[in-house]
């Protein structure tokens, strides 16, 4: 974080009628418990990139890199798909790390943002690694816990923001007018677990009438989920001005909505902050910007505290994704067998799609092949017994195919709804890709891989069937490994056609 000094109020943050998130209590219930302990480790990973790199991690230095290498490696793991965006400042090299949980309503996308560059002086580990390692950790959380939300979810870690917002301001300034529109609302955290914290929440709707004015429409129901987290566990938060300091500034020039939290910086906690937070009135954060900014320089249940309120913010504001709605006109869960038949022209020589229990596999630390169904025990997968190593049953030598039983639509709004995974290594190419198609006509759904490391993390997808009301049809699932050399799996599972 950099800019002028913290400005902010201690008047109460405002309820605004009508934007108000869901109540604290209900979606708490839902949201996943973070261990503080995985996102101290974390930290202690920043910590050794910046001791085994000159102290710091830098925009332009090599521990920077070693960081984005470091966050990219887990995310990729996890089933994430990543991108390693890179720009120029001051004659050197610096990179964004966007990653995207497949699935949910793209033109309606949650962003969570940190910056993950240190100053020069020091390891930065609260500006920013706190709020970097917290996403993280809410990152990995989504993965593992199989959260499918409503609205497409995406995490950003940035570079630069210590020499001005330069890495989120090429970020936003990178996507066109429909992307800009397409993200309905951006979290930021930075520095969430300063020694001596406060607990501020970014003013979305200028309750405290400071500085600059609200935040894009929006803003303030950010604002509001995040006290409602706050005050189901009984602290009291305050505003803080949106004045630039942070990497939220480019996505509210560009009219996004936004929030998110801040313990302080180089501000004097006053006496009447020390009164309701505790503390000293002394630096929120003494070692800002700073040698001494190290693992030592955390304080532990802020960051915990945090750590929740990121998760209940990223649940509540992307929403459980809803079973299908309407009448079910034809279903497979695949827990007995409807008749899907394999291709009489596939030229795959293993791992064909098939009925199965899948079992578990992995290669260094990336999952391949779930070993559970999306929903039962069976799903259609591709070669679905371990075998010997990751990559002894997976898809190999080109396509496979099965094909359902013959369904009869009837008149009306239809649609497709079912559950996937396509996983691969970095050996793989955009060749490789799983399909859903009518047989012998239109293809529904389009997933490629890339060279890159993806995990296997079931995710639900629908497609319109209106075009086809009235007809006969057969669903096709199709999976290709055009290389030699890759390993791909996939898998489809709860697949169900409604009317509505």
């Amino acid at each position: 974080m950099k800019g002028h000094p913290l400005r902010a109020t201690i008047g109460a943050v405002v309820l605004i009628a009508g934007l108000a998130a869901a109540p604290a209590q209900a979606a708490a219930a839902a949201t996943p418990d973070i261990p503080v302990a995985n996102v101290k480790a974390h930290l202690a990973q920043l910590q050794s990139i910046a001791t085994a790199n000159g102290g710091n991690r830098a925009h332009g230095r090599p521990g920077y890199l070693a960081s984005v290498t470091y966050v990219k490696g887990l995310l990729d793991q996890a089933g994430f798909t990543t991108t390693q965006q890179s720009f120029t400042y001051n004659g050197a090299t610096g990179y964004n790390l966007i990653a995207d949980w497949p699935g949910g309503d793209t033109s309606k996308t949650l962003m969570v943002g940190a910056h993950l560059d240190s100053v020069t002086a020091g390891p930065g580990i609260n500006d920013n690694g706190s709020g970097s390692a917290a996403n993280l950790e809410v990152a990995l959380q989504v993965a593992r816990s199989g959260f499918q939300p409503a609205r497409h979810l995406r995490f950003g870690w940035w570079g630069a923001e210590e020499l001005g917002l330069r890495g989120s301001t090429a970020y936003v300034n990178s996507l066109t007018s429909a992307q800009k529109a397409a993200i309905t609302g951006y979290l930021n955290f930075d520095m969430v677990a300063s020694p001596n914290p406060g607990y501020f929440l970014y003013d979305g709707d200028n309750s405290d009438n400071t500085g600059s004015g609200p935040g894009p429409t929006g803003s303030a129901a950010i604002e509001q989920t995040l006290a409602d987290y706050f005050t189901s566990i009984g602290v009291p938060t305050r505003g803080t001005d949106f004045d630039g300091r942070s990497d939220y500034g480019p996505f509210i020039s560009a009219g996004i909505p936004a929030g998110g939290i801040f313990t302080g910086a180089e501000g004097i906690k006053t006496s009447a902050q020390v009164a309701l937070w505790g503390g000293t009135a002394t630096a929120f954060d003494a070692c800002y910007h700073k040698a001494c900014d190290t693992s030592a320089n955390i304080n532990d249940t802020a960051l915990d505290r945090n750590a929740d309120a990121i998760a209940y913010a990223v649940w509540t504001l992307a929403g459980a994704s809803t079973p299908p709605t309407g009448s079910t006109v034809w279903s497979d869960d695949f827990e007995t067998a409807k008749g899907w038949t394999a291709g009489t022209t596939d030229t795959a020589t293993a791992g064909a799609f098939e009925r199965g229990d899948p079992e578990a596999t992995s290669s260094s630390g990336v999952t391949t092949q779930l070993g559970t169904a999306a929903g039962g025990t069976y799903a259609l997968v591709t070669g679905a017994a371990a075998g010997s190593s990751a990559g002894a049953n997976d898809l190999d030598g080109g396509v496979t195919t099965l094909t359902s039983p013959a369904i009869t639509l009837p008149s009306g709004t239809l649609t497709l709804n079912l559950s996937w995974y396509l996983a691969y290594l970095n050996n793989a190419t955009s060749a490789d890709y799983l399909r859903i198609r009518i047989a012998g006509g239109a293809t529904l759904i389009n997933l490629n891989a890339a060279a890159s490391n993806k995990a296997a993390a079931w995710t639900t997808a629908t497609a319109n069937l209106s075009a086809y009301a009235g007809q006969t049809i057969q669903l096709q699932v199709e999976a290709a490994d055009t290389g030699t050399a890759s390993l791909i799996e996939a898998a489809v599972d709860n697949v169900v056609i409604t009317k509505s």
